[in-house]
This record gives C-alpha cells, structure tokens and sequence, in this order.
C-alpha cells in the first residue's frame, strides 16, 4: 500500500471526485478525515465494506469559515498525529448562463472555489511545515483554460494558487500540485472516446499523494481526454 500509516484530509468529501478519491487513498492505507458541509455516510458505508479496519474521521462545517478549517485540522491532528496530504477537492459550479451570472453567484462560486482553497492550505501548512512534509493536491478544471465565466475565474485562481504554494513551500519537503478533470459537459468533444471517471481523477491525486511525485511539484495534470491538445501546425 503507497499510503499505509499516512493521514489524507479530503474536501468535498461526500460523493463525486472527492468521494472516489477518499476511498481509493483509503485502499492504500491513509487514515482518511472527510471534510464537507454535508453529510459522508455513503463515503464513509463504502470505506467501510471495502475494510472493517479503515481508520477514518468526518468533520462536518461551513469550509468557507476559517475557523471551522482550524478546529478541523486540529481535530485531525489531535486524531491522527501528523498531517501528510491535502486534496482540496470542494467546489461548486453554477448551472446559470455565464451572462446571467448574478454577483451572488460570482461570490459564492470564488468563496468555495478560491477561498476555501486557501483557508485549507493555510490551516494545513504549519503542521507539514514543522514535520518537513507534506503533499496538497488541488482539483482544479480544465475550464480554467477556457470556459464557464465564473467557474472559469474561480478554478483559474486555483491553478495560480498551486503554482504559488509549491514555490513557497518547496524548502519545507511540502509539493503542491493539481489535478484538472474535464467537465462533463465537455466529454463529447474529448479525443479518447470513453466516459471519463472520478476514479480517473482518484488516480491522478494518488499518483501526487504518493512518494512517485517526489519530484514534481507546481504542475496542473489535464485529465481530459485530450480534450486540451491543441493542432500540430
């Protein structure tokens, strides 16, 4: 197991991407602490049935509050021990038209996509820092290259933020890196023609988790489909 004995926090942990990627890190071994506003019975059931002896902790809050993102680290700490990997995985996307886009809906999306973000990577630093490790994995978008207006802003200020957190926590053993999942929207566009999965995504955050990223760090992975490659000239 690439994992055993480390701890992995993971947002938006209740279904989806962030649910797949619970349970694939718990598989290899990680004690996993499943972060969301809402519950993560189904997260925590398939957990379970996968092994009776997984070690998991739920911690359920507003992660746009900076003080629920402290006492969830804390709780975690005081749980686990040390904190190894991040997957900032909680987001929203708004089913509005991009020009109806209301200021409501600007903010909410930058609050749970931007700023959550941060808040987690600030709350989780000082523990990887003084233990001199640490692996923060972001699920970012490939719409950040282009697409939804406010999806696209939020998800676009991640990217940049991976890029600057593994800059400035590179001295520390810590990598940052993210994972850009195509939407689903876009699947009919991609070049390999098969559904893509949040076991794909699961995949790709593993491989940043594990100790086979030790030298990678600041990248955004497309896992797209090659819905991102552009014409040879």
């Amino acid at each position: 197991m690439k994992l055993k004995g480390q701890t992995a926090i993971v947002t938006g942990a209740s279904n989806g991407i962030g649910a797949q990627t619970a349970l694939l890190l718990s598989q290899q071994g990680a004690n996993v602490v499943l972060v969301d506003s809402v519950s993560c019975e189904a997260t925590l059931q398939a957990i379970q049935s996968f092994s009776g002896k997984a070690v998991y902790l739920e911690c359920l809050g507003e992660v746009r509050d900076k003080e629920f993102v402290n006492a969830a680290m804390a709780r975690a700490s005081d749980t686990f021990g040390e904190l190894h990997i991040l997957v900032n995985n909680m987001c929203i996307c708004s089913t509005h038209n991009e020009n109806q886009s209301s200021v409501d809906e600007w903010e909410l999306e930058a609050e749970t996509n931007a700023q959550a973000t941060s808040l987690f990577i600030r709350g989780v630093s000082p523990y990887m820092m003084e233990q001199k490790y640490g692996r923060i994995i972001n699920i970012s978008s490939i719409s950040s290259f282009g697409g939804e207006r406010t999806f696209t802003a939020s998800k676009d200020s991640i990217s940049k933020l991976t890029k600057q957190t593994a800059k400035e926590l590179s001295e520390y053993g810590i990598t940052c890196n993210s994972v850009a999942p195509i939407s689903m929207t876009k699947l009919d566009e991609a070049t390999i023609h098969q559904t893509g999965t949040a076991t794909s995504i699961a995949e790709a955050v593993l491989y940043f988790a594990s100790s086979e990223s030790n030298y990678t760090t600041g990248q955004i992975l497309k896992v797209d489909g090659g819905f991102c490659i552009e014409s040879p000239n």
